[in-house]
């Protein structure tokens, strides 16, 4: 099962030149040269949706929108239908109040949510779930809290079923979000295959290799129970100069055990 994380940048973003128009194709064939079972989104608005949809038929995606009047499913996440039944869906905003549509908490600068998919593998009849977020990107008291409700929703499953978690931390390895995720026996999907040592920020402004931001990863794929990791990478595609995103995306192949 290949697995994607994709902040794709929102819609609406002052980005001139990098606008969605401009970028919204490198951005669909980088994701369709990875050839992805599961893709979890971030910042994703609805127009993005539509031409997802368009250009991937063969999946379908889910997603809660952030907002009480809102319209934006902004951490969608997609998986094959050919591959996957959806058994169950859902969400719940990243607050001290998560069942209360478009609740923050903590200082969060933006309203935070986690969407999750739970799906049964038509070949083999395993079922796994997904669960895509994106962590505040200014107060760390939100990302240590907001990765709290996600740990102790998770913790409701087996320890051995297989759980899969995606999305943009904001938040590199030495963050204390980060290592409460691995303290709760996730596995880093990248350093499962790599070891210790943090590939180059994910986070890069459009610019690349020229970004010298002082973030590390903040893009993550962990996995947990029932997983073995085969295949992790950063995605540092471009086309002629342009970035698919002011992210890097990031990938990881596991086995259902």
């Amino acid at each position: 099962m290949r697995i994607l994380s994709c902040n794709i940048r929102y819609f609406g973003a002052p980005d001139g030149a990098d606008r969605w128009e401009h970028r919204k194709e490198c951005c669909i064939n980088t994701i369709r040269s990875c050839d992805p079972d599961l893709i979890g989104c971030q910042e994703v608005w609805a127009e993005q949706v539509v031409d997802m949809q368009e250009a991937f038929p063969k999946y379908a995606w889910y997603g809660i929108v952030d907002e009480v009047d809102g319209k934006n499913p902004v951490d969608a996440i997609f998986y094959r239908r050919d591959k996957y039944d959806l058994i169950s869906s859902g969400g719940y905003w990243l607050s001290e109040t998560p069942h209360i549509t478009g609740s923050s908490s903590w200082d969060s600068t933006c309203i935070r949510l986690a969407n999750w998919v739970r799906l049964r593998d038509r070949l083999t009849g395993k079922t796994f779930r997904c669960i895509n977020t994106h962590l505040d990107h200014i107060s760390q008291p939100a990302r240590e809290n907001q990765a709290r409700l996600i740990l102790e929703d998770a913790a409701a499953y087996a320890v051995d079923f297989p759980q899969i978690l995606t999305g943009d931390m904001n938040s590199d390895g030495k963050n204390k979000a980060m290592q409460s995720i691995i303290a709760a026996d996730w596995v880093d999907t990248y350093a499962a295959v790599h070891g210790a040592e943090a590939p180059a920020p994910t986070f890069h402004g459009f610019q690349g290799p020229a970004y010298q931001g002082e973030l590390g990863r903040i893009d993550w794929i962990f996995v947990r129970g029932g997983c073995a990791v085969t295949t992790a990478a950063v995605i540092e595609d471009h086309c002629d100069g342009r970035y698919p995103s002011d992210h890097h995306f990031v990938m990881a192949d596991i086995d259902l055990t």
